[in-house]
């Protein structure tokens, strides 16, 4: 493939790589370096000149460190005098400050998408955003995947007949009912409140679980405090299996432990847009990866097709 060069960052270089392989094309070099005071710098060690960039960097922990270097990426390249800048941000974290919940809080998700444009960022490539406003809190385009068809595709392999998808809170249940819908599953949702970052409440699970092969479908897990929470909400019922489904399998502060620790659950499946925890392990743990379908995507936006024919369409129900 012509006149592309794709970068990484530091956060998932990994993924960069095999996108590049699905591409055919090398991942180009990136020198990060650190001055005395701190100070970070970036360096592009290709040329990007007329070039169509693409610079890929989830921003996960350090999630600052990651930004700052993703910004610091977007203005090398502008410097550099390339073509078009697409930043490949497979996990967005400020995503999740998508609203005034309260006084005089800050409203991240919108800042962050300021900055990455002012930085010189074009485009932006992302999988699966908390909530579907965030895309609007960018002034230019954002082509929105999910890993929808790579998890349904995973689950297709039993046996479906008896599955109930369940989402943990109202929020992801037009998500979890478009996976249902790919399963030929039906779909039900806990009913939550959450008081702090790691302190829900779910008071009930609305629709038919007792029984029944439960997928549980979250955008991501991160503490697991939601999740844990719906499993003591789900045992009530008496489901027959318990599944847990997430696109970004962030697993901090030993949620991937706590989470395979439990005995009633059977499968922990997420897609690698994220790197996995350093030191956390359960055998239950199955990753998926998503770089075929963001290859494809920045095949697409390389060469102005539609992306949104591929990967945005939903099955018909």
């Amino acid at each position: 493939m012509r006149d592309i060069a794709v970068f990484s960052g530091s956060a998932h270089p990994e993924l960069a790589e095999e996108v590049c392989a699905h591409l055919g094309v090398p991942l180009s070099p990136t020198r990060v370096s650190r001055f005395a005071n701190d100070c970070l710098e970036v360096q592009l060690l290709a040329n990007c000149r007329e070039r169509d960039v693409f610079l890929v960097q989830p921003l996960t922990k350090p999630v600052q460190e990651h930004l700052v270097e993703l910004l610091l990426m977007c203005d090398a390249a502008r410097g550099a005098s390339a073509g078009r800048i697409t930043v490949v941000m497979p996990h967005y974290s400020y995503a999740r400050s998508d609203k005034k919940d309260a006084p005089r809080i800050s409203l991240g998700g919108r800042l962050v998408a300021d900055l990455l444009v002012a930085a010189g960022a074009g485009r932006v490539l992302a999988m699966t955003l908390h909530s579907p406003q965030v895309h609007g809190f960018f002034s230019v385009p954002v082509d929105h995947l999910h890993a929808l068809r790579e998890l349904a595709a995973h689950f297709r392999r039993y046996d479906l007949s008896r599955t109930t998808v369940v989402s943990p809170d109202l929020g992801n249940a037009k998500e979890a009912a478009a996976f249902a819908r790919m399963l030929g599953a039906r779909v039900a949702a806990g009913a939550k409140q959450r008081y702090a970052d790691d302190r829900v409440s779910i008071n009930a699970v609305i629709g038919d679980v007792a029984g029944r092969d439960v997928i549980v479908l979250d955008d991501e897990i991160a503490k697991g405090s939601t999740v844990l929470e719906l499993l003591d909400r789900l045992r009530e019922s008496g489901p027959r299996t318990i599944r847990l489904a997430c696109t970004h399998g962030l697993f901090a502060a030993d949620a991937l432990e706590r989470l395979g620790g439990q005995p009633d659950v059977l499968e922990i499946v997420c897609t690698n847009t994220v790197p996995m925890p350093a030191g956390d392990h359960t055998d239950k743990l199955r990753v998926l990866s998503i770089a075929p379908a963001l290859a494809e995507a920045v095949r697409r936006i390389h060469k102005g097709e539609s992306v949104s024919a591929l990967f945005d369409a939903r099955p018909a129900g």
